[in-house]
């Protein structure tokens, strides 16, 4: 008990810490109330260890532990990162990837002041939802537009507008879970409707539709399967054969499109994609897509259709809570801008920039990236590898592309661990890398590189290399 004590007192107050000349410079950096914060957390973190039976820390170990602390309270957590796995829509690393010019357009916008809410034509208050709203109506043929802050969003939004405590008929084969384990049918529940499912999981009728509907039947209810693919024996209803059902009915038509294609684009990796201006055509009365797969933009859900439906979505009390930013707004505008003429599209829009750099390019970018490695002692082969596109997107497409693999230098101790070491040591940088594990080498995929990143690549291999090869 009395060496617990002893160890107890041992440790440094708070007041000797913030004197140290260790903290001085994170003080003046992140001010002395952070710093006090973490002097305090690492005590009471090294008073438990004690507790627990552990030795007493030296002053330098708990100055060290402030520092961990400082950096992870005080650094920003939301970094950039380096996209070298050749998925393009990553999910995990912010879906579709901003171009510089699209963010230089949009915060000429943002900086100061705007017109958010504010009708320069009436010099009254105006309405967020006014913005991108003409010009999505243009691309898309839309007879209105609502944008809300994400996709599932603005299907729960529709169905607790017009099918709250009424039945809902989707099919099985389109019961789809969106990421993140959020699936329709839970969507649905929130929803407070009742899910009538049709058909089988590989085949639905018009007719399994038809013989569902009852008079307690508010929507017919498609999605597209954009992040997976069935094959073989199946059969789905097509948006305009089940539009016309809905018409013959009077029972509106919902198709979540999901991935967000505007309209046709002339790419092959695009050929079977819907678009929204093409299932708009069908006779659909809503559509619903995200902001930030294949339009290329920031995260939000847009509902294009009806006017009079989206007139009544628009008096929802629970619209306030889903409404999206200024800046989302400026991306969003900015982004659908560049769908007016191909050449903006894809030479702006990095997603489709990427989508259009041809195999030449690519292996291009992969010597370049290896005679860079090489200048700095790093031993690299280019390489054949594929693409995606990733997020929920082209689920059955792949992108042919080149990558350059990192050789195990001679003399390592376990030259077996030595590519996933560095792998997870690249996680850790200032700007973090992430490449690609396979068959236990460390790959880095060109296709999602920009050249002017391939520098900075380098650079932060090596500089991490170097470490693990000592």
């Amino acid at each position: 008990m009395n060496e617990i004590k002893g160890a107890y007192q041992s440790l440094p107050g708070v007041d000797k810490l913030l004197v140290s000349h260790q903290l001085q410079q994170a003080i003046v950096v992140h001010g002395r109330d952070l710093v006090t914060h973490c002097i305090r957390q690492s005590i009471d973190h090294f008073r438990e260890n004690i507790r627990q039976g552990h030795h007493a820390p030296e002053q330098d170990e708990i100055i060290r532990m402030v520092h961990t602390l400082i950096r992870l309270q005080g650094g920003r957590h939301l970094k950039r990162v380096i996209n070298a796995t050749g998925i393009i829509i990553h999910t995990n690393l912010g879906r579709a990837p901003f171009g510089k010019a699209m963010l230089e357009e949009s915060f000429q916008v943002l900086q100061g002041y705007n017109n958010l809410e504010f009708d320069l034509e009436t010099g009254a208050r105006g309405h967020r939802n006014s913005h991108a709203r003409e010009l999505l109506k243009f691309l898309t043929g839309a007879e209105e537009v609502l944008v809300v802050n994400n996709a599932a969003a603005a299907v729960m939004m529709i169905l607790r507008a017009f099918a709250k405590n009424r039945e809902v008929i989707v099919s099985r084969g389109e019961l789809i879970e969106i990421g993140g384990s959020f699936r329709i049918p839970d969507i649905m529940a929130a929803s407070d409707c009742h899910m009538v499912e049709v058909g089988t999981t590989n085949k639905t009728r018009l007719k399994d539709y038809e013989k569902a509907i009852t008079e307690h039947t508010a929507l017919l209810f498609k999605a597209h399967k954009s992040n997976y693919v069935i094959k073989g024996f199946t059969e789905e209803v097509s948006a305009e054969a089940l539009a016309t059902l809905g018409r013959q009915h009077g029972i509106p038509v919902l198709y979540d499109l999901g991935s967000g294609l505007l309209r046709r684009v002339d790419h092959p990796a695009l050929s079977q994609e819907p678009d929204v201006k093409d299932a708009l055509a069908t006779g659909a009365d809503l559509v619903c897509f995200s902001g930030d797969k294949l339009l290329g933009g920031p995260q939000a859900g847009i509902i294009a259709g009806k006017k009079l439906l989206i007139e009544k979505l628009m008096q929802e009390p629970m619209l306030r809570a889903l409404r999206v930013c200024k800046t989302t707004l400026a991306l969003l505008e900015t982004a659908c801008s560049y769908y007016l003429n191909d050449e903006n599209l894809f030479s702006k829009n990095r997603l489709f920039k990427t989508f259009n750099k041809d195999k030449t390019q690519l292996l291009q970018q992969a010597k370049t990236l290896r005679n860079l490695l090489k200048e700095k002692g790093i031993e690299a082969e280019v390489v054949e590898s594929t693409g995606q596109c990733g997020g929920g997107t082209l689920p059955d497409a792949e992108i042919e592309s080149y990558a350059v693999q990192i050789i195990t230098p001679q003399g390592i101790k376990d030259p077996q661990s030595f590519p996933g070491e560095l792998h997870r040591s690249l996680l850790r940088q200032k700007t973090p890398v992430l490449g690609v594990l396979r068959k236990g080498n460390l790959l880095f995929d060109v296709l999602t590189l920009e050249e002017e990143e391939m520098m900075e690549l380098a650079e932060v291999i090596a500089d991490v290399y170097n470490l693990k090869r000592l």
